[in-house]
């Protein structure tokens, strides 16, 4: 009996100390302050603070999807070669569309620090004709071009859907009224965009893309006023330090409007303006008229290396030396608007456009468009076919669906 109390009482002793270095070894770690993240609301809906600092960003964009019929002279639609027997036929115009944006606001002692990004990822097929381009062979005796087939080359320029790429719309820098980066023109932004339709220029009215050097002056009464300096993009890229000069001024009250344009094509030595009267003569109702003018003796020099074939410019993009944009947006009610623009210039081209939007839920738009040109000069010698059109009439028109976030 001594034994086994002994080791009985042996045994407990092990287990109750093996629990008490047990319970020692156990350290419960104090939980760290959890930092949520803050509302910022001194730029507007959907800021938030970037945790640890005094940066407010917002995060959105949309994502849409376009189905466009008709002619492709109106924009909306394509062309495409039947597998069956290689004839040319027409087909929707489609595309999908990812679009981020980013914003970020700071208040600093030299005024607000501002950015904003735009990206455009898209997939599908393109406005345009389809072509077959036959390349006679070589005979190679030397006396002439062999007999079709075999002795030709069919070079097929057809119209698929794919990825086609990523574009950086925007991505700029501001401080207080100071900005840098990319943008589009202030030839156009300052001014306004030529009304709420899709194809919004089927006379164009300005080139868009461009990284600036820009300051914006606003006096706080309605007057503000804008001078960009401008790289320009494609063709109208600058061609020396000499950068593209854009200015405007603007007075806002509450019946609308006074906005006037001007810009220097630096390349060519051109100038071009645009003014604009927006008006809101109902509640529901906005209008607005816009009229262009710019000089092109330069575009078609023979004298330049470069001419501008069809005297289209940076800024003077329209046909002629003058054009004209009008249009307007009435509310129909708290989910409906009907939207139209009519556009015309020297060249003689009328472009009409017009859709109804309608807000399916919050945050989801469908819109249903018809746009129709009419290209005056059609045929004739000299005639600058900006919209890529197969006849003097082009109609057509485009359903777009459209979340945004």
């Amino acid at each position: 009996m001594n034994i086994k109390s002994l080791l009985l009482g042996s045994a407990a002793a092990l287990v109750a100390v093996s629990g008490a270095r047990a319970a020692d070894a156990v350290v419960v770690a104090e939980p760290e302050p959890a930092e949520y993240v803050r509302i910022c609301d001194v730029y507007g809906a959907g800021y938030f603070y970037i945790p640890g600092t005094e940066t407010c960003l917002r995060i959105g964009g949309y994502v849409r999807y376009d189905i466009g019929v008709g002619d492709v002279g109106s924009f909306d639609g394509a062309e495409n070669f039947d597998v069956e027997d290689g004839d040319i036929q027409d087909t929707y115009y489609k595309q999908a569309r990812f679009n981020l944006k980013t914003w970020t606001g700071q208040e600093t002692e030299l005024g607000t620090l501002k950015t904003y990004t735009e990206t455009r990822f898209n997939f599908g097929n393109r406005n345009r004709h389809v072509s077959s381009t036959y390349v006679p062979g070589v005979d190679p005796d030397g006396d002439g071009p062999l007999p079709a087939p075999p002795g030709e080359t069919i070079i097929d320029v057809a119209n698929p859907a794919e990825n086609k790429g990523i574009s950086l719309n925007f991505a700029w820098i501001q401080l207080g009224g100071l900005r840098v980066g990319k943008d589009e023109s202030a030839y156009d932004t300052f001014i306004g965009y030529a009304g709420n339709v899709i194809q919004d220029t089927l006379v164009p009215y300005g080139g868009f893309d461009t990284n600036v050097v820009q300051y914006y002056f606003d006096a706080g009464n309605g007057f503000s006023a804008v001078v960009s300096l401008e790289q320009g993009y494609g063709d109208f890229t600058i061609d020396s330090y000499v950068p593209h000069v854009v200015g405007g001024v603007k007075w806002t009250q509450g019946w609308g409007a006074i906005t006037g344009v001007i810009a220097y094509d630096a390349n060519y030595e051109e100038v071009a303006g645009k003014v604009r009267l927006d008006v809101t003569p109902m509640e529901n109702l906005s209008l607005f008229i816009m009229a262009g003018y710019g000089t092109d003796d330069n575009y078609e020099d023979p004298g330049f290396a470069l001419p501008v074939a069809g005297g289209r410019g940076m800024y003077k993009l329209w046909s002629g030396n003058w054009a004209v944009w009008g249009g307007g947006t009435y509310t129909i009610n708290e989910k409906t608007s009907f939207n139209t623009q009519i556009s015309y210039d020297e060249g003689e081209n009328l472009g009409i456009a017009a859709n109804i939007a309608y807000d399916i839920v919050p945050g989801l738009t469908i819109t249903a468009e018809v746009d129709y040109l009419h290209a005056g000069e059609f045929g004739e010698a000299g005639f600058s076919n900006w919209t890529a059109a197969d006849d003097e009439d082009s109609l057509g028109g485009m359903l777009r669906f459209q979340r945004s976030f």
